[in-house]
């Protein structure tokens, strides 16, 4: 039996690809999503994991991709907020895992079965138009990241990723340690401690303790590579909407 969570729960996630969906869309997909609360660095499938459920990061809610090497470290290679999904959203099947999927911000999310998801998009091709969409933008936030890691300095790219948090949780607080963003980043944690202080003595932001706390978002994303803006005019170009507006960001 599937979890009912509301008549409206697609337009009242918090989840912007559920509100993109059409109303006769939202209503089969709404009886299939229950509520799940995911808390910060919690695996939500490894490597070769079958991937069961696809999750739906709503409000402040944010999940890293990220690439496991043989010497067991990770590499970050996209992140999904509110504008997205993550798990078997074009894939038909339980099909393994290629990354781990993380919860990288806590909060809640709406999930499904894949079965239920492949049953609902035989019920409307539309349905599977709007996800093939989403995973060619997905791709894109992909490819631009490795032109990114290749050709922009540390600190544009320690810029690019808060702004890029920022955009999809809402900011201005980023719950996130100096050690973890050197994760994400693929860097050491010296090179991200030297950007910060940078950061804050030109009034950007504040280091707290477990947090960074962004003063200033116009000049952080002025010190930002072009690569998040690529990945935005994309979005806006294939899933219209879908991004986070202006209206959704902190006040500068």
């Amino acid at each position: 039996m599937h979890s009912r969570v509301g008549e409206n729960a697609a337009a009242l996630s918090g989840n912007n690809l559920l509100r993109a969906l059409r109303p006769a869309d939202a209503a089969i997909l709404n009886p299939r999503l229950e509520p799940w609360i995911g808390g910060r660095g919690e695996i939500i499938y490894e490597p070769g994991d079958p991937v069961r459920s696809v999750y739906f990061p709503c409000g402040p809610s944010m999940i890293s991709y990220l690439v496991v090497l043989q010497d067991g470290s990770a590499v970050e290679t996209a992140l999904i907020g509110r504008e997205g999904a993550v798990g078997g959203i074009v894939s038909k099947g339980r099909l393994p895992a290629f990354a781990r999927a993380e919860v990288q911000f806590p909060g809640p999310f709406l999930r499904m079965a894949i079965a239920d998801l492949e049953e609902a998009k035989q019920q409307s091709p539309t349905l599977g138009n709007l996800f093939a969409r989403y995973a060619d933008c997905l791709a894109a936030q992909v490819f631009q990241g490795v032109a990114c890691n290749a050709a922009h300095s540390i600190e544009q790219r320690t810029a690019r990723w808060l702004v890029s948090a920022i955009e999809r949780t809402g900011g201005p607080d980023i719950p996130l340690t100096q050690d973890q963003l050197a994760v994400m980043l693929a860097v050491g944690r010296s090179y991200i401690s030297r950007v910060l202080r940078t950061f804050k003595q030109r009034g950007i932001l504040e280091v707290r303790r477990g947090s960074l706390n962004i003063r200033d978002f116009d000049a952080l994303r002025a010190t930002a590579c072009e690569c998040n803006e690529s990945v935005r005019a994309h979005f806006d170009e294939v899933l219209s909407g879908v991004y986070p507006t202006e209206d959704e960001l902190i006040a500068a």
